[in-house]
């Protein structure tokens, strides 16, 4: 019998400021390493909207970034896929070429979203890390809004614990 997956959600106001923002993503009602619980994250999702669900939009003729990431870590700015506390990543450039205020025409999205990990990316630690940031042609703060795809296994004590320790 197939395993039911569930999802989790999570969103991370980024400040057009360019400063890096964090939040945490609350998993211990999911993991419990001793108990022999972890978590299967199959998919992680994502996409950019303003803090009411609308297009963000850029000021007139400029470019800008933004970025997330997932990690087993608290981090204090936007650290590589070679991190090993690295779950997921996204990244997209963003270009309002119009001379008044819009969302972006142009966007390049890079190859690390959406994530679709064919035999799920396993979490033995209690809490996961959203950092998001943007550049500063953003009118406004932008939220990254996350979903991941779980599941939740039963592993060895032992091998529970050495995967927990691992992403700390």
């Amino acid at each position: 019998m197939p395993k039911s997956s569930f999802f989790i959600r999570a969103q991370q106001t980024a400040p057009n400021s360019g400063a890096f923002a964090q939040g945490s993503i609350p998993l211990g009602s999911y993991v419990d390493a001793l108990g022999q619980a972890v978590l299967r994250v199959h998919n992680v999702e994502y996409e950019w909207t303003k803090e009411d669900g609308t297009p963000p939009t850029m000021t007139g003729n400029s470019a800008s970034p933004a970025s997330f990431q997932i990690t087993t870590q608290s981090q204090s700015q936007l650290v590589t896929l070679f991190d090993k506390s690295t779950m997921a990543k996204g990244m997209l450039w963003a270009r309002n070429s119009d001379t008044t205020t819009n969302p972006p025409a142009q966007t390049y999205n890079d190859s690390h979203a959406p994530q679709h990990f064919s035999n799920g990316y396993l979490v033995a630690v209690e809490t996961l890390y959203l950092g998001s940031q943007i550049g500063t042609d953003w009118t406004s703060d932008i939220v990254c809004n996350v979903v991941l795809e779980c599941t939740v296994e039963k592993m060895s004590r032992e091998a529970a614990m050495a995967l927990s320790l691992s992403q700390q």
